[in-house]
């Protein structure tokens, strides 16, 4: 069953040791087929080194396990609330990379200090708020879901693919399992480029708003210019 989006979504797994983004397995891949509304996502606490695509899990939005040997990640609650939530989300990541992880445990949002940052992701980067003791003990995984869904509700996500989760980690997602990496990547980039940034210069403030404007909306706006779209 979904034997190419396994495939993808191991794939996608290796990449993340491959870019620096997890130590152990402290971190997974999911994506869902938009037909059959399941997803496939990474097996709790295997190696990366260790995976195949047989190993993938796939499961439905419901919380079953549908196909698979193994239990899928811990993560997989807060995976299934955000596919439930945005049909445009295809492929999400969780690490617990270093420097976007450093701004999680500070509890700070992550601001636009420069161009790179603004040509991915439209604005600062959110740290949403500490679950309450009573959402952890009830039910973690999912209610750190339920968070993220609850902020991204009224906004544009897509053009913000990325989370931070107070005292936690990072969740990115995007329009297939690569992508969600990719922006993973972009994630970690410019959470180090911002510390650096501030210990540089405490007292920088973010780019102007129509340079952040102007280097989004090149790639991501009705009238994009960057890049070949055809060779």
């Amino acid at each position: 069953m979904l034997e190419e989006l396994k495939k993808e979504v191991y794939e996608a797994n290796v990449l993340l040791p491959k870019y620096g983004l997890v130590t152990f397995t402290w971190g997974n891949v999911s994506a869902i087929d938009p037909e059959t509304r399941h997803f496939v996502i990474k097996p709790s606490g295997i190696d990366y080194d260790e995976l195949t695509p047989e190993d993938m899990v796939v499961m439905d939005l419901e919380g079953n396990k549908v196909e698979g040997r193994y239990n899928p990640s811990s993560d997989t609650p807060t995976h299934l609330e955000l596919y439930r939530a945005f049909p445009d989300m295809k492929g999400i990541v969780h690490t617990h990379s270093s420097w976007a992880t450093s701004w999680a445990q500070a509890g700070r949002s992550i601001p636009c200090y420069g161009t790179t940052h603004a040509d991915y992701i439209y604005g600062e980067v959110p740290c949403v708020r500490n679950l309450t003791k009573e959402e952890i003990e009830e039910a973690y995984e999912k209610n750190t879901g339920l968070l993220i869904v609850d902020y991204f509700k009224d906004k544009e996500y897509m053009a913000v693919p990325a989370v931070l989760c107070k005292n936690h980690g990072v969740f990115t997602w995007g329009k297939d399992a690569h992508e969600a990496v990719h922006n993973a990547v972009v994630c970690e980039e410019v959470a180090k480029m911002a510390a650096r940034c501030e210990m540089i210069n405490p007292e920088v403030k973010p780019a102007p708003q129509e340079l952040q404007d102007k280097h989004y909306f090149r790639k991501h706006g009705a009238n994009a210019y960057y890049g070949n779209l055809t060779k």
